[in-house]
């Protein structure tokens, strides 16, 4: 269905007045290249601005090319390929008109392409593979071919229609074939857009510059913005005084699919929020005090609830990040770390420095620790956080900051009281029993019961109530312990009846 010379061949050529430029996802497991292409075809580096050589925020760039005589333009948004960033990805692919499937010819299928087909599919958008490395010494294009059918995307020629190009991110070679698919794809899906109508789109990121104020990454999907605007994404708000587009450049308007940044919101828009824009200032008021009135505005969502009960011990967590996007990974990440034994909860989360605040609120909490992502502490948040010897970690790396914290529960969890089992038997008849003391006969079933150890009493495996051994007989004799199977008698206190077929737990360090 979609070979690479049909398609050329079937085009139809038809000019449309509003043919919008194609949103285009770049998906793959990490290091499988996709930051590399972008490079490429944008002839700069991002890579070297991003720490651990991973790209660790999602981004938006447009692209001009030419495609059968004209100019064309692509916009790319580039996601994190790692595991953390599970929720950008799937953010990405919502937004954009057609993905690409970015896969290591040499490193093949790999847990996060997997992740990334499920995704597509799930978007029922249309997407085309490209096989990437081939410049690599053990590259294997069909070994690809095979691990991708085996996980239900069947290649051109190999039993299915998804296209696919063979290229190479570093030196260039095939990705001109690649752009030509991508652009045949758009036009069979016929995107258009209406620029005479006020600019409506996505956002796609969102952070709080110390000089500059809150600021957003948006991707307009239909009409046209220009300054002298009002935005309204949510219940947040900004003048189009600054126009931006992905370069940093500044501009007079901006059209469907083109990403541009604005600064001036006055609270922070949630990424994937939808915005609108409007004539002026006015007309955006109007809108927003009617999103509050019918209550249908769609807010940020509340990160610091974990839906699970507190514990005594626990670690309590004040999180910050450079964007709101980093913020969702990271509390993602985190809470990841959480098990039976030691629970996690977020206090608070935002984007920006540690301030004074943070570390207040950090000092008079228990068990409270500071982590932050891409970002730094104020001055004075730092005096209160080491007069209060309040843990904390930053860093520019996620999985620095995860394994930091690993080290934080592995403290808690050496304080927390361990109970040894000493034994446990079956009971194989009750005896006597007056106010709270039984006497029991059983068999030891494993290590051995002990005089003067509590114990614990379990029916069908369920913890029913405590006791305690206050004598101990085998046979006639008085003795201190009982143990290799074999059958005792003892007095106990215990206000749980046993039973016969209960087990009791003894215990003890």
């Amino acid at each position: 269905m979609y070979n690479y010379d049909l398609m050329k061949k079937k085009q139809v050529k038809i000019e449309v007045p509003a043919v919008r430029p194609p949103i285009v996802v770049v998906m793959g497991h990490v290091d499988h290249g996709k930051s590399t292409l972008l490079d490429y075809l944008r002839k700069a580096n991002i890579t070297a601005g991003e720490a651990g050589g991973i790209t660790q925020h999602i981004g938006a760039y447009e692209v001009e090319i030419k495609h059968d005589g004209k100019k064309r333009k692509i916009t790319f948004l580039d996601t994190p390929g790692h595991e953390a960033f599970f929720q950008m990805r799937t953010r990405g692919a919502t937004i954009a008109d057609i993905a690409i499937l970015v896969v290591s010819a040499d490193d093949g299928v790999q847990p996060q392409t997997i992740e990334a087909c499920n995704i597509i599919k799930e978007a029922e958008m249309p997407f085309l593979v490209a096989i990437n490395k081939i410049d690599k010494p053990g590259a294997d294009p069909e070994k690809i071919k095979v691990q991708l059918a085996e996980n239900g995307v069947y290649l051109e020629g190999y039993g299915g229609n998804v296209p696919f190009v063979k290229i190479s991110g570093k030196t260039g070679e095939g990705v001109p074939e690649m752009l030509d698919v991508t652009l045949i794809l758009a036009d069979m899906e016929d995107l258009q857009a209406d620029a005479t109508q006020n600019a409506s789109g996505i956002v796609i990121e969102s952070n709080i510059d110390p000089k500059r104020g809150i600021s957003s990454t948006l991707l307009i999907k239909n009409g046209t913005l220009k300054k002298g605007m009002s935005l309204l994404a949510g219940k947040a708000t900004a003048p189009v005084r600054i126009l931006e587009n992905f370069l940093g450049k500044t501009m007079e308007e901006a059209s469907f699919s083109s990403p541009i940044r604005i600064t001036g919101f006055n609270s922070l828009p949630a990424i994937g929020e939808e915005f609108k824009a409007y004539a002026d200032k006015n007309k955006a008021e109007i809108a927003l005090s009617e999103i509050v009135e019918s209550g249908s505005a769609v807010l940020a969502k509340n990160t610091n609830k974990n839906g699970k009960k507190e514990s005594d011990v626990s670690i309590r967590l004040i999180v910050k990040t450079d964007t709101a996007g980093s913020l969702e990974a990271l509390e993602k990440e985190l809470m990841k770390l959480q098990d039976d034994e030691v629970v996690l909860t977020f206090l608070r989360g935002g984007v920006g420095n540690v301030n004074e605040d943070d570390a207040r609120f950090a000092s008079i909490s228990k068990n409270c620790v500071i982590v932050g992502f891409n970002t730094s502490i104020d001055s004075s948040a730092k005096e209160t956080i080491e007069r209060y010897a309040t843990p904390f970690f930053l860093s520019n790396i996620i999985y620095k900051i995860s394994d930091w914290l690993k080290g934080e529960i592995a403290k808690k969890k050496a304080e927390i009281p361990r109970e040894e089992i000493v034994g446990v038997a079956k009971i194989l008849k009750t005896f006597s029993r007056q106010k709270n003391k039984q006497v029991i006969g059983g068999r030891i079933i494993s290590g051995k019961i002990v005089d003067g150890k509590s114990f614990k009493i379990k029916r069908r495996d369920v913890e029913i109530g405590l006791g305690k051994i206050t004598n101990l007989q085998q046979g006639k004799q008085e003795v201190k312990e009982v143990s290799d199977n074999l059958e005792f008698g003892a007095m106990t206190e215990n206000k749980i009846e046993i039973a016969r077929d209960d087990e009791i737990v003894i215990i003890g360090k």
